[in-house]
């Protein structure tokens, strides 16, 4: 947890760029090459997705790149060694693996935060685990000083914003929309009042993914919050490429500038 808070304090006052890509895609030794350009390209911290074949919060473009991640045999084991190959790369961003529950629950829970720690993962988002069921991961997590962060949309609760502010640990992720990933043309109207309607009940830094695809986006969030998660446009930008690093580093490395210029 400690990474996490020195990136965003050593970002500050611009918000942390936060791009997210796909273990195992487009093939295993492809998306360490990927995220390695990425890391090199400004990203302050890197969420790396754990592969699962019904990924409810994911649109189609992530979708497609899980898909092609489990052709290639990446399961969870998998995602561990590939997350200690990039540390042995000597990519030293915080790593906080998103992935959904069944995975995690095959592969043993305890087992699971245990080995993250051992290959250097700093936290998880666990999309489709409700709050109320997460305890028992916070404080597995806990003891291996690893960061659980819960995820907050517009249609939350009031009282499941307070208990989330209360209990997440490194950052809180506010999704933008209603909705799953993927790049959109526009922001939600509403964002701001989101943002202030999480900022009263809590002073860890705020992050807000699902829907930003460029940098004047990215400029307008990070105005709002404290980091600014990225995914589809990156799995795009590299999918679409004949050179994936340098596409997706370039898109991150625009992202970064639209940040800094703010």
């Amino acid at each position: 947890m400690d990474n996490i808070a020195a990136a965003f304090a050593d970002a500050h006052p611009r918000a942390c760029l936060m791009p997210y890509f796909t273990l195992g895609f487009p093939t295993a030794c492809q998306s360490l090459d990927i995220i390695e350009a990425i890391a090199g390209a400004g990203a302050d911290l890197i969420e790396l997705g754990v592969p699962f074949s019904d990924p409810l919060a994911d649109g189609p473009s992530i979708q497609y790149s899980t898909q092609v991640a489990l052709e290639n045999q990446i399961n969870v084991a998998e995602c561990f060694r590939l997350g200690l190959e990039l540390r042995s790369r000597g990519v030293d961003q915080p790593i906080l693996f998103m992935g959904y529950m069944n995975p995690i629950l095959a592969f043993g829970v305890e087992r699971f935060v245990r080995e993250a720690k051992e290959s250097g993962v700093d936290g998880f988002i666990v999309p489709d685990l409700p709050s109320e069921e997460a305890s028992e991961i916070e404080s597995l997590a806990e003891e291996q000083g690893l960061a659980y962060v819960h995820m907050l949309a517009p249609t939350s609760t009031e009282a499941r914003v307070k208990d989330a502010a209360e209990r997440s640990k490194g950052f809180l992720y506010l999704v933008s929309l209603t909705g799953t990933t993927g790049a959109r043309t526009s922001l939600p109207q509403d964002l701001d009042a989101f943002i202030q309607r999480v900022r009263q009940y809590t002073s860890t830094p705020l992050a807000l993914g699902f829907g930003i695809s460029t940098p004047d986006q990215a400029r307008t969030v990070g105005s709002l919050v404290d980091g600014v998660i990225v995914g589809s446009a990156i799995i795009d930008a590299a999918r679409n490429a004949s050179d994936a690093p340098k596409a997706a580093a370039d898109l991150v490395r625009s992202l970064r500038e639209a940040l800094t210029l703010e």
